[in-house]
């Protein structure tokens, strides 16, 4: 389920388009295992915990938080039988505050599950927070992340045999191109661009000069799009 369009905010920050990524860290013997995966609605990051408790399923505890939409609307967490507020309270605030390159925290569209391996030692109340805590904090230091922005679209019909050249031409101008779409008789070429009348106008001399007058850009849209990585 794509992000709602009427969303308040027009961009925040999700894991990069990949694997799990994966950290682990051992307090007093005890293993925490912190998976990370993008998710986009409930049912997914509810599917991440079960495939998780089947792959470690001689762990103790599986403690989850996540987060979803555009606003970070849907928040949810679970101790997983950890004593009550000690893991997935400490994990889901681990992921609210964790700031992105530009200085907001706006993590969203993430599910973070921490798998504990008891090491025969307890660890106290202030102890189990610090070190859910600080599985998810140091997971999502060293994660990889995008920024996820609403932008606009523009639709250019093009012909087969040369829609390959122009989306390179259009990539090479510094213009976003986010797919290609083949229908009959004619490929589509989808720009996106910030929902300004400026970037609108860009967008057009611009597929205009590339294709010598023969393609018009055409407005399209909005669409969630993924730019370039971030810190």
């Amino acid at each position: 389920m794509p992000p709602a369009e009427d969303s308040r905010a027009t961009r925040y920050t999700t894991l990069a388009p990949g694997p799990d990524f994966r950290h682990e860290l051992e307090i007093k013997r005890s293993r925490f295992i912190t998976v990370l995966r993008r998710v986009e609605d409930e049912a997914a990051a509810r599917a991440l915990i079960a495939e998780l408790r089947r792959e470690f399923h001689d762990a103790r505890h599986h403690c989850s938080a996540f987060i979803l939409g555009p606003d970070r609307t849907t928040q949810r967490s679970s101790d997983d039988g950890e004593p009550s507020g000690t893991a997935g309270i400490p994990m889901l605030e681990a992921l609210n505050r964790r700031e992105t390159a530009n200085g907001v925290a706006d993590l969203s569209d993430v599910c973070a599950v921490v798998v504990r391996y008891f090491g025969g030692i307890l660890l106290g109340a202030g102890g189990l927070v610090r070190a859910y805590s600080d599985s998810v904090s140091q997971a999502a230091d060293r994660a990889p992340w995008v920024t996820r922005q609403r932008l606009r679209l523009a639709e250019v019909p093009v012909g087969f045999a040369e829609v390959g050249k122009l989306e390179n031409d259009v990539r090479s101008a510094g213009l976003h191109v986010v797919g290609t779409e083949y229908g009959a008789g004619h490929a589509t070429l989808k720009v996106a661009f910030e929902d300004d009348a400026e970037s609108l106008d860009r967008v057009r001399r611009t597929v205009l000069s590339l294709s010598a007058g023969t393609c018009e850009a055409r407005p399209g849209g909005t669409e969630w799009v993924d730019l370039t990585p971030r810190a």
